[in-house]
């Protein structure tokens, strides 16, 4: 038995420690986008949160500062906070028209795949449509009493009445018989509200009142979206794990495997913990380890 290995064979047991070091991926994935906080199961690029959400919510770094927002295949939208405590997401449309300002817009859409759904309490108040055409009326009678009876909530008069009497939304100056409230049960199991199809030309997302429902200008317009981890939205505890270490949860390779992403440079299958051990043991950062490896392999070759 050899008790003293020659160059050439320590050699050999260098070369996996040299590419595990050079595998080490630096810090990629932020804890912030702009001045939203970002936790699993968002991320700020490839790599980072859950894969399932990835290509739906995107930093976007062309602005500064940066501006979270979800994409959908009807454009995109800012995303203004993050409930995580209730899994909601709150999102502004630009085009949508409020108490302040009343304009024309495509609507809003999910795409089919987006692992969101509207909140329950969200309501849509869909504005100048077509008694005529669209298809959210239907007529009743015949001939000259033929009447267009909307197919809306019954309780969405008083938000079509107090829209209505805001001084951006009047000076469209139609009829409120065309206004229609929806709730999103109403849109259907695609969430998709196309206005040209349903022939309106604006609408308004309203997900709160704040206990003022006579006051439109203080109502809280947007749309919010509820969001799950998982079918069983339980909370995945390699994150939890991850997350109490001070990592930020992500994912690599073509099996989006689960890594955590560490301050310090590493990226692990559990957790922070092994890395600060490591680093504070060794006292040398990853790409020093890989430097120091790459000593010893040019000494190991001249003494060969």
């Amino acid at each position: 038995m050899n008790l003293n290995p020659s160059p050439s064979t320590i050699l050999l047991s260098l070369i996996p420690l040299i590419f595990l070091s050079s595998s080490v991926s630096g810090q990629t994935c932020q804890r912030t986008c702009g001045k939203q906080p970002i936790k699993y199961p968002f991320g700020t690029g490839t790599g980072c949160g859950d894969p399932r959400f990835q290509k739906h919510v995107i930093c976007d770094q062309t602005q500064t500062p940066n501006q979270l927002t979800l994409s959908t295949h009807t454009g995109c939208y800012p995303i203004t906070y993050i409930d995580y405590m209730n899994q909601v997401l709150y999102v502004s449309d630009p085009t949508m028209s409020t108490c302040a300002c009343a304009q024309p817009s495509k609507g809003f859409s999910l795409d089919w795949d987006a692992p969101f759904a509207f909140q329950d309490n969200t309501i849509f108040a869909l504005l100048d449509c077509s008694t005529s055409s669209s298809p959210i009326y239907k007529s009743s009678g015949s001939g000259n009493y033929s009447i267009a009876a909307p197919l809306c909530d019954t309780d969405g008069a008083s938000v079509c009445s107090l829209l209505y009497s805001c001084q951006a939304v009047s000076r469209l100056n139609v009829p409120i018989s065309t206004c229609c409230v929806y709730t999103p049960v109403d849109l259907g199991p695609e969430f998709e509200m196309d206005l040209q199809k349903l022939k309106c030309s604006s609408y308004s997302g309203i997900y709160g009142f704040d206990g003022r429902e006579n006051d439109p200008e203080s109502w809280n317009y947007g749309v919010a979206l509820k969001y799950k981890f998982n079918f069983d939205n339980a909370y995945p505890a390699l994150c939890a794990s991850c997350e109490r270490s001070n990592g930020v949860c992500g994912y690599t390779g073509p099996y989006n495997t689960f890594v955590c992403n560490c301050l310090s440079g590493l990226n692990t299958t559990t957790d922070c913990y092994f890395a600060a051990s490591w680093n504070n043991g060794l006292l040398l950062l990853p790409w020093k380890i890989g430097t120091w490896l790459l000593y010893c392999l040019a000494w190991f070759l001249v003494l060969m």
